[in-house]
């Protein structure tokens, strides 16, 4: 649920709450600060609530703030310095926070990135003109205008990214169009719903608002779309006390993934005892499967993706790199390595802004897993050479995904060595977009600023690799 705070002071604000209370799409709660003749016209909802705090007041609307993170401020109010004055206030306080400000003041600019001003003048003349003779209707104005015709912004982590647009229709809506990169697909029932589509769909008013909400609903999914189910694989040449501490952090991570299971898969047997002990985690979301052949690994895994959905290997940093990476790069799965520091010890997951495109592929991913394990998320630009300008794009995707699913993230630059930073970091997760690049071999590389290159040389923390396209 996304919180949205309304500064209200007009006849045109007291319309707005009206639409706002008797809306029934309720995935927003509203905070809104108004007077209380306005509050009085106003019928109040389970998911409104009224502030007696004058916004124009820099330290009353810092105490309103402070308490609640909000993903959007509504600013529609009469007077032209108070509407001015509560901008600068929100923007004192929280510099790149999403505005819609509502003006009837032409000769008013608001040079920000972060503000949508909407000036009722225009949109009215836009309106009229729109009833002209021979003037096309915009897609606002077509059909009955009593909600048939919608549009939808697939989020990131939605249960219909990645499917195909057959497997989703139903008898009384249709997807009739997709924008995606700035084009517009006619969609087949073939095509594929991909994050950030924006879709146009028609079909019956009441149906239509529940297939928003189900399009717009964030699921935690991860280890999906890569697949549902972890797999772990155990190396019995390695010392017992290594076995079970990566067993148990393999079943710490299952608890925090619901709608899993585990299958643990166990090569080089060499102590039926300590099999004996592995079977006693069996349960009904826990499977060992016995591989006493080890040159049969590869072709086992290669059953076992597929045969059992898996979505996220689990596996040892040297076992990984000695015989397994090339294999497990081709499966296109996400990949756990095991570090020196638990994962249940670790309470902040690092991202080193890379190729715009692999960032903003994995973004879903590493902010529902973030969420889920209940991690702090910093997105870190290290650079030898403090040139921050060529990830500006990456920060601006970021930081939007943070404001529309009120996730919290630290954005770090920094001039330093990034393999040094990392080297010198305590107890955190690190994240990797996962391409050819890493798996190459420093010795080959020693002079390529690839710094992905040397990523798998460093054991110290745990990695989660997420695969990207190439």
């Amino acid at each position: 649920m996304k919180n949205i705070l309304i500064l209200a002071n007009s006849e045109m604000a007291k319309h707005f709450l009206e639409w706002v209370g008797k809306s029934r799409i309720d995935n927003n709660r509203y905070y809104i600060t108004c007077s209380n003749h306005l509050k009085s016209t106003v019928e109040e909802t389970g998911n409104l609530s009224f502030l007696a705090e004058d916004p124009t007041s820099y330290l009353k609307l810092k105490n309103i703030m402070s308490e609640i993170s909000f993903s959007a401020v509504f600013i529609v109010m009469n007077d032209r310095e108070e509407a001015i004055y509560s901008y600068k206030n929100v923007r004192m306080l929280y510099p790149k926070l999403r505005i819609i400000f509502v003006s009837k003041w032409d000769d008013l600019e608001l040079d920000d990135s972060y503000v949508k001003v909407i000036n009722v003048n225009e949109l009215m003349a836009s309106h009229l003109y729109e009833h002209l003779p021979d003037v096309p209707i915009v897609a606002k104005n077509i059909g009955l205008g009593r909600g048939e015709i919608m549009e939808v912004l697939v989020p990131f982590g939605s249960s219909y990214a990645y499917r195909h647009v057959g497997s989703v229709s139903h008898s009384k809506w249709r997807i009739a169009v997709i924008y995606r990169a700035q084009k517009q697909i006619l969609p087949s029932s073939t095509t594929m719903i991909k994050p950030n589509d924006r879709m146009i769909i028609v079909g019956n008013p009441t149906v239509l608002e529940g297939a928003y909400r189900r399009i717009t609903r964030r699921k935690g999914l991860f280890p999906e779309p890569f697949g549902k189910n972890l797999y772990l694989i155990i190396d019995m040449d390695h010392e017992k006390e290594d076995i079970i501490l990566q067993l148990n952090e393999a079943i710490f991570l299952l608890k925090q993934l619901s709608k899993s299971r585990l299958y643990i898969r166990v090569t080089h047997v060499t102590s039926l005892e300590l099999l004996d002990e592995l079977r006693e985690f069996e349960t009904d979301t826990i499977q060992l499967l016995v591989n006493y052949h080890y040159d049969k690994l590869l072709n086992n895994i290669d059953y076992d993706t597929v045969y059992y959905d898996i979505g996220l290997f689990l596996i040892d940093n040297s076992l990984f790199k000695s015989s397994l990476q090339d294999r497990l790069y081709m499966q296109k799965r996400s990949i756990y390595l095991f570090g020196e520091y638990p994962l249940y010890d670790i309470s902040k997951a690092v991202i080193l802004m890379g190729d715009e495109e692999a960032m903003e592929s994995i973004s879903s991913s590493v902010f529902d897993l973030s969420e889920r394990l209940g991690l702090e998320l910093n997105l870190c630009n290290y650079d030898p050479e403090g040139d921050f300008s060529e990830k500006k794009n990456i920060i601006e995707h970021y930081e939007r995904l943070s404001n529309l699913y009120s996730f919290h993230i630290d954005i770090v630059e920094k001039k330093s060595n990034p393999i040094v930073e990392l080297r010198d970091a305590d107890e955190i997760l690190h994240i990797v977009p996962f391409n050819r690049s890493v798996l190459k071999k420093p010795i080959a590389n020693f002079f390529s600023r690839k710094f992905s290159h040397y990523f798998l040389s460093i054991k110290k923390h745990p990695q989660l690799l997420i695969p990207v396209e190439e």
